[in-house]
């Protein structure tokens, strides 16, 4: 599922369990809210939290703000129960945990079409294993309705006996494989998150590392992230400006016949306006939430 340009600058996850939570959701200005059916639920509280995600899905009120259910993984008791409810709940997309090829995708993508799930809900698949990472490239052309990679940056790094630096060179590898996938396949692909709350310094770090490899935004665990990530995320006014500057002098030289063209001292090619055209249709999109 080829991604149109929508802003996920900031996903939140939010316990299902926690019922207030879900109700704060609805004011925070994240681009998406993932609704957690999994790790941060208890299993004594699974099916209460189903209920309760379903609930808030259905009061609505959430505006434009991008809606995910991270389901709990077919080989538990509660995985198919998850999925029967995503599928009639509303939701914009299913996440999925912990997964590791492409069957994994097409079982889970079964169940959402048996319980009715409407052709516009994707499958988000969460990258979070050694395996998972390597088989990359066969998840993200699993399925048409595959539109987004999520970085489980904190059980990869259990996994791989990783240890979490600022540079997070550990993860460089996996990210990139990721990144790589996401891009071939026309996905979204969105960053893992940073666990520390108060390490200001780290997180902004971690944003700007994200963006620079490509990531379109990133995964949090706390509201009060939430405005720096945006920030971090969106294109600024200078970067605007210039793709402004590049796609005008662009359209002129075509106009005039000429195939090359110096923007603020630089050569510009048809790469640079289709990336130019990327950015400005991003700054719309935000101002537009």
């Amino acid at each position: 599922m080829a991604t149109t340009v929508r802003p996920r600058r900031s996903v939140l996850y939010m316990p299902g369990s926690n019922a207030r939570a879900l109700e704060k959701g609805r004011s925070l200005p994240a681009d998406g809210l993932i609704l957690d059916l999994e790790d941060a639920v208890a299993p004594d509280a699974k099916a209460m939290a189903r209920d309760t995600i379903a609930a808030a899905l259905a009061a609505g009120g959430y505006g434009r703000r991008e809606l995910i259910v991270r389901v709990n993984g077919l080989n538990t008791p509660w995985g198919y129960d998850d999925l029967r409810m995503a599928a009639g709940s509303g939701a914009d997309a299913v996440l999925l945990p912990k997964v590791e090829s492409a069957d994994m995708v097409r079982q889970a993508e079964a169940v959402l079409r048996a319980a009715g799930a409407p052709a516009g809900q994707s499958v988000w698949c969460m990258m979070e294993t050694p395996l998972g990472i390597l088989n990359a490239r066969e998840i993200a052309g699993s399925s048409p309705v595959v539109g987004a990679l999520v970085l489980g940056t904190s059980d990869l790094a259990k996994d791989l006996h990783a240890a979490h630096t600022a540079q997070r060179l550990p993860m460089i590898t996996s990210l990139g494989l990721c990144l790589l996938a996401a891009r071939a396949y026309g996905l979204a692909v969105l960053d893992g998150v940073h666990l520390d709350l108060n390490d200001d310094e780290g997180f902004a770090a971690s944003c700007r590392q994200g963006r620079e490899l490509g990531f379109d935004g990133k995964t949090l665990i706390h509201p009060k992230t939430i405005a720096a990530c945006n920030a971090a995320f969106a294109p600024d006014a200078e970067e605007i400006a210039q793709a402004h500057r590049i796609i005008a002098a662009h359209a002129e030289a075509a106009a005039a016949g000429k195939g090359v063209v110096l923007v603020d001292g630089k050569l510009v090619e048809t790469l640079h306006v289709e990336n130019a055209r990327r950015l400005v249709a991003l700054a719309e999109a935000i101002a537009a939430l």
